[in-house]
């Protein structure tokens, strides 16, 4: 998935997170691979379509009243509401025996993986009190499909829920009339919820990390009525909350009530979450800088002077994959300890007189300017479960030009690289016989702008060394891809 549409008519969309939803398909059987793409229809392509313009505000792009009405009408126009976007140009997952495209927000849709034709839209507000969820939810072996989201309850009440949807039974009904919040996190703010991108699950636990980087609740409603602004401008960072993180059980759904703390710092991606020995270890990929991501996210817009991004990223702070390792049992008389006994970590957890528990990392993986990102790994096999290995993007002053291979135990890396050559999320895809966790291949989608007759490939590496398998090239320019799926 990604975007693939920058402008209808005589308007641009104006950040890299609006281009209208692209779906991209590469089928590979009996020994031939075959490469086709579609637009997902969605209201927000459909309508811009139509009209020619842009008619639903995007992350960075304002949608502004028809210019054919009259003065009256665009007036009034303002004070309609809040038109939540439906561009699912994020992620696509499965729910029971289908597939649905997703962003950020309350709706997702049903695509066919075969045809890649648009089915139909879910309203997931009907089923579910949630204003919107990840575009990285969690789905266990049986099916079941959990993902979190901010709730804006009564009383501007702000929380975020945990959603189950449950595996498709016997009788095939509809699995989102028996969906349902499972637990609740409290916000640290009444009108600020933090920018959640993904969360941790173990085998028994939720993971929520709580960020510096703040959606302005009051802003944010009053954007389109008032000040015709867009979910970009409603961003901003608060620098003195530091980083909060949260747990709870998952059977039953029950929130811990356990304070931990740590300095600031933003993340998209979790890598994984696991239980050993009474601690919750979480791996996460970080951005230093407390208000990065948020900066980030105005990096990303496409007005921005390519020369002033670079010179922008080189003032970033440094990213770094990091472990933070969370007791379940805490103890007040161990004030000033480090609670954490695993043996092979250097992350700590230090309870504090105010009842709150100081996490400090360990760093599993730094370099200069240097970042891991869209992480993948063995997640059939070592989801919630002590691994060793993950795959991702090594992005070079925000720049994807690398596949990476990280060993989460000996910090030990491997990379693929090409000039010139920039690559998407690597799938892992295991081998039907394996036997070892990174036995398996890895699939991305590779683009080389530069060059003129097959300026894309599905590239096929091999888990255990990064070693190049197969290629499967196309003679069409494809546009940055966010994530994917393997369907077998």
């Amino acid at each position: 998935m990604g975007p693939g549409l920058f402008e209808v008519g005589d308007e641009p969309f104006h950040h890299l997170f609006d281009g209208q939803a692209l779906i991209h398909k590469f089928d590979l059987k009996d020994g031939r691979v075959v490469y086709n793409r579609r637009f997902i229809r969605t209201d927000a392509y459909v309508r811009a379509m139509t009209e020619k313009r842009v008619v639903i505000t995007e992350f960075g792009t304002t949608a502004y009243p028809d210019p054919c009405k009259n003065i009256f009408s665009r007036f009034f126009t303002y004070f309609q509401g809040i038109e939540v976007t439906d561009n699912c140009l994020v992620n696509i997952y499965p729910i029971g025996e289908d597939f649905y495209a997703c962003t950020e927000t309350n709706y997702i849709t049903k695509v066919d993986p075969e045809t890649l034709e648009t089915v139909k839209k879910v309203d997931l507000c009907n089923y579910l009190s949630v204003n919107g969820l990840t575009a990285h939810p969690h789905i266990e072996a049986d099916g079941t499909v959990y993902n979190i989201g901010n709730c804006f309850g009564k009383n501007m009440s702000l929380a975020y829920n945990i959603v189950k949807i449950p595996p498709l039974q016997e009788d095939k009904s509809d699995q989102f009339e028996k969906s349902k919040i499972l637990v609740q996190f409290p916000s640290s703010e009444r009108f600020k919820p933090s920018y959640v991108h993904s969360f941790g699950m173990t085998e028994n636990h939720f993971v929520f990390v709580e960020t510096p980087v703040k959606i302005n609740l009051l802003k944010f409603l009053t954007s389109w009525s008032i000040r015709g602004s867009n979910y970009m401008d409603c961003f901003e960072s608060n620098d003195k909350m530091g980083t909060w993180f949260h747990l709870a059980a998952k059977n039953p759904g029950k929130y811990i009530d356990h304070k931990f703390r740590t300095s600031a710092f933003n993340i998209f991606h979790h890598i994984n979450c696991f239980e050993d020995q009474g601690f919750i270890v979480v791996d996460l990929c970080t951005w230093k800088g407390h208000e990065f991501v948020y900066k980030y996210l105005y990096l990303a817009n496409l007005r921005q002077n390519w020369e002033e991004v670079k010179k922008a990223a080189m003032r970033a702070p440094q990213p770094e994959v990091r472990r933070y390792v969370l007791p379940l049992d805490i103890h007040r008389e161990e004030q000033g300890e480090n609670l954490v006994s695993l043996p092979y970590t250097t992350a700590t957890a230090v309870m504090c007189s105010d009842g709150t528990v100081w996490l400090e990392p360990e760093v599993l993986f730094s370099g200069p300017r240097q970042a891991f990102e869209f992480p993948q790994i063995n997640y059939s096999k070592f989801n919630g479960k002590n691994y060793t290995f993950a795959y991702g993007l090594g992005l070079n002053h925000f720049i994807p030009d690398r596949i990476c291979k990280l060993n989460v135990k000996s910090k030990e890396t491997w990379i693929w690289q090409e000039p010139d050559a920039y690559p998407s999320e690597p799938l892992f895809v295991q081998s039907p016989d394996a036997k070892d966790e990174d036995d398996g291949v890895l699939l991305s989608i590779v683009v080389k702008p530069g060059v003129s007759q097959r300026p894309a490939f599905l590239l096929i590496l091999k888990a255990t060394d990064l070693t190049e398998i197969a290629r499967a090239e196309v003679d069409v320019l494809i546009p940055v891809t966010l994530h994917g799926i393997y369907k077998p």
